[in-house]
């Protein structure tokens, strides 16, 4: 999987974790691609203080799914409906086609 995709998903699943400067530092130079050397003047800290923390909490994440496998079982379930909406299609079976369809959108 794309790094930024899994980063991504690591975020939406247990970023409500992290601290809240965590999150705003996270979220600023994973997800809205501002460099290091910005959010380290915008919030005062240096540019090697935003690089460490970006680390820490990737590590954090990926301790979380590696306990949690959330993510893993997202993907699995969504893989799986997809191929159920797939056969629905191919049988003409609408009314398994239009709950797949409902269960994707939940996703």
């Amino acid at each position: 999987m794309e790094k930024f995709v899994q980063q991504a998903f690591l975020y939406d699943f247990y970023g409500e974790l992290l601290t809240k400067r965590q999150q705003q530092v996270y979220e600023s130079v994973v997800l809205e691609d501002y460099s290091l050397s910005e959010v380290a003047e915008d919030l005062g800290i240096s540019r090697q203080g935003v690089h460490d923390m970006i680390k820490r909490c990737n590590k954090t994440l990926e301790e979380y799914e590696e306990k949690l496998h959330l993510v893993e079982k997202f993907l699995n379930i969504r893989r799986q409906v997809k191929e159920i909406h797939r056969l629905a299609d191919k049988y003409q079976a609408q009314d398994i086609a239009a709950i797949s369809n409902e269960i994707l959108e939940e996703l």
